[in-house]
This record gives structure tokens, sequence and C-alpha cells, in this order.
């Protein structure tokens, strides 16, 4: 009986690319998850916390020092983190003759790994149980996340073409307004005062920036499955 044999070089060839693939799609699949994992654990959390108002508590007053809701979320919001780590890795991988792309992702990247920083070192005080002042590395650590995500989606507006474009722009004014309206809100917040309505305007704009991620993610996603049928 004749035999095929395939030399260990030649298998090498073989499965080195389709375990790249596997791990590219895996890492760009970080993007949608890790978007869906941050609404659920916000919606988890906001349910475990007793009295939580969604409409005008912030997402940050789940994993604020001393919160009910704090040892639930940290970890699920870690692990948001390091999805979305991945992502921004599969994102400038996916980059390599595409320099918006590759830009993007790494902006993703120091995004994502500077969000880590949130549930762990530069976490708000609860409700009242602070001053401004004592909130400032949280809010600087909000305002340049929220810089690097909108360069992250006005460079990668360039990467694909006309339609992810306008809804990447789209995207921006939202994150952008929403997220200055939300920043009004700080000095009340720290006092303890009511902030009526500061949750729904914060989750539009977060909830907007994590829906842009994910499209990116299922769009590159599907770029390669084309690609390679």
């Amino acid at each position: 009986m004749a035999t095929i044999g395939v030399s260990h070089g030649q298998a090498s060839s073989i499965t080195v690319p389709a375990r790249s693939e596997r791990v590219q799609r895996a890492l760009l699949l970080g993007g949608v998850v890790s978007s869906a994992l941050y609404v659920a654990t916000d919606i988890l959390g906001g349910l475990r916390y007793e009295g939580y108002s969604f409409t005008s508590q912030a997402i940050s007053e789940l994993m604020a020092r001393g919160a009910p809701s704090e040892a639930f979320v940290d970890p699920l919001f870690l692990a948001c983190s390091a999805l979305a780590v991945a992502f921004g890795i599969g994102v400038f991988r996916e980059g390599r003759h595409n320099s918006p792309l590759r830009i993007t992702g790494a902006l993703l990247t120091v995004y994502a790994a500077l969000g880590a920083t949130g549930p762990t070192l530069f976490e708000m005080n609860q409700r009242g149980a602070g001053t401004l002042a004592g909130d400032a590395p949280h809010i600087v650590l909000t305002a340049v996340i929220a810089l690097l995500l909108l360069l992250a989606m006005g460079i990668g507006a360039m990467a694909f073409g006309k339609r992810f474009r306008a809804f990447s722009f789209a995207s921006m004014l939202v994150v952008a307004g929403f997220g200055g309206v939300t920043g009004t809100f700080a000095s009340q917040l720290a006092a303890g005062q009511p902030t009526p309505g500061m949750g729904t305007v914060e989750r539009i704009c977060i909830y907007t920036a994590m829906l842009w991620i994910a499209v990116l993610g299922a769009a590159l996603l599907r770029r390669r499955g084309s690609s390679s049928s």
C-alpha cells in the first residue's frame, strides 16, 4: 500500500496559519464579547444594589468603594477590560497594511488597559462620602479614557467605507455630547446631591461607545470570513 508522507516543515506550514487565524478571530471577537459583558454587568450590578437608579446614578457608583455591588461588578469589569485589550491587539494586528486600523488598535489597547485601573486603583467614593477633589483621580482617568476612545473612533472611521465612516462620526458626536453633559453632574455627585437624568445620559454615551466597538469587531470578523472563503 502506498502512503503519502508529509514532512515536519510541511505540517508546520499548514498548522501555523490555521492556528494564527483562530487566535486572530478570538482576539477580534473580544470586542463584541467585551461590549456585551459590560452592558450585562451594568444591568446585573444595578439589580444587586438596593435602591440603585439606572436613570439618575452613574455606572461608576456600582464599583465605588464600599458599594453593595462592588465585589460583584469589579471582577466582571476587569474581564471586560481584558477582553477589550485583546481586541485592541487584534485590531492592531489586523492593520498590518492599514495604517488607520493599526493606530486605532494601539489607541484601543491603551484605552482598555487604563480602563482596568478604574475598579482597582482609581475607584470613586460612594455618593456623598467624598469630595470633588477626592474623586479627581477617577474623573481625570475617565476624561483620558474618553479622549483615547474618541481618537480611536475618529481614526478608525477612515479604515472602512462611507457607511462605517458615517456611523463612526455619528457615534463620536453622541459620545462627546452626552459625555460632556455627564461631566456637569460631577460636583453634585460628590456632594451627595440628586442627579436626575445623569444615569440615562451617561448610559447613552457609554452604550454608544460599546456599540461602536462591537460593530468594528463584527466588521473585521466579517471581512476575515469573506477573504478566507
